[in-house]
């Protein structure tokens, strides 16, 4: 019978364990949302030149540089 009480209680634990994990996720969740929020919106006030900028083109490597990257055979 002794067994059975603990796998009772490790039963608790493990189920305590998982909505604590399910708790934090929703925290991060919601935490990760009002930082998009906030983010968006002072994205639009605080970079208005970047928003109308365009990288500059990147120039493509020379054959030798590409396969010097390789290691050998």
């Amino acid at each position: 019978m002794a067994n059975r009480s603990r796998s009772s209680a490790q039963k608790h634990y493990k189920e305590q364990a998982r909505q604590q994990k399910q708790q934090a996720k929703a925290a991060r969740r919601l935490d990760a949302k009002q930082r998009r929020a906030t983010a968006k919106s002072g994205m639009d006030e605080t970079l208005p030149d970047m928003a109308e900028s365009r990288p500059e083109p990147q120039s493509l490597p020379t054959p030798a540089e590409r396969t010097s990257d390789r290691p050998p055979p």
